[in-house]
């Protein structure tokens, strides 16, 4: 939708847009215990895990923690945007984000190098470097093995890295195979996005809306039904509203309401009925 769309709804960005502002981001107090947590390992180094179903909440939390990290002094973070990558390119993606040449054929001196800047970097600023990945499930088994090796040092009693992964459940399942619980029992700190409570749901989409700039562009009563039919998924809440919000302009109204969400979402009840098969004539 354009800006001249939005701004006849005095909205100064789409609300239900997964690409909202850092401050439309509702901030709970669970959310904000993590953050807290993660910012003191910074200087000791470690790893913190993010996990719950699809839709609950996990991708918004590394968004606010990432917010929180960068305005930390002398902390470098960097953000693995390919987590499926094979060993090869996962080493070359780490080289790209820390300034340090991967190539292929060496790759245990991509390996020196990196560790030898990482401990440079502790020793003048006294903060770990962090990395981030968000569908951490998605990486290959051997990957999250050499992330391990990556960030500890002598004899795994000094971490020289902070990694958050974040993940379904299928990052979980992981970490309980032989091969990757080494690495599953090293998550110092934890979050689990459970699905939402109606009360969590609605405060989350008024925080939105109010952010965007129009805090009445919905109904109460609407509010409360799509919270009430979103299943604790603030995802699928987010999915109704947009498609609500679209077919409000498409209509030229000014205010979303329980009207809008019958002629939207309940079945059509003006269908004709099917036409009966005609009766057999006696004759």
């Amino acid at each position: 939708m354009s800006n001249k769309e939005l701004s006849a709804l005095s909205l100064k960005w789409n609300p239900f847009s997964e690409d909202v502002p850092l401050e439309a981001l509702r901030v709970t107090p669970k959310v904000e215990h993590f953050c807290w947590r993660v910012e003191n390992q910074v200087r000791e180094g470690g790893f913190a895990l993010v996990t719950g179903e699809v839709g609950t909440g996990k991708s918004v939390t590394m968004r606010v923690l990432e917010g929180r990290l960068g305005r930390l002094r002398d902390v470098s973070v960097g953000i693995l945007t390919r987590p499926d990558s094979r060993l090869a390119d996962f080493y070359r993606e780490l080289g790209e984000l820390f300034g340090v040449p991967m190539t292929a054929s060496n790759r245990w001196g991509g390996f020196k190098t990196l560790r030898e800047k990482w401990m440079a970097h502790i020793e003048a600023t006294m903060m770990r470097p962090v990395l981030l990945i968000d569908e951490a499930q998605e990486m290959y088994p051997e990957a999250l093995c050499e992330l391990r090796l990556l960030s500890t040092f002598h004899f795994d009693s000094r971490a020289i890295l902070t990694v958050v992964l974040a993940g379904d459940t299928r990052l979980t399942e992981l970490f309980r195979s032989k091969e990757l619980l080494p690495l599953g029992s090293r998550m110092r700190v934890r979050i689990v996005h459970d699905c939402a409570s109606r009360e969590e749901l609605l405060a989350g989409l008024t925080h939105r809306l109010a952010q965007a700039g129009n805090a009445q562009l919905m109904t109460t009563e609407l509010a409360a039904a799509l919270c009430e039919h979103a299943l604790g998924n603030f995802r699928v809440l987010l999915t109704m509203a947009s498609e609500l919000l679209d077919a409000a302009i498409a209509r030229d109204l000014h205010q979303l309401d329980e009207k809008l969400y019958l002629e939207v979402f309940a079945p059509s009840t003006t269908r004709k009925p099917a036409a009966q098969p005609a009766k057999a004539v006696r004759r």
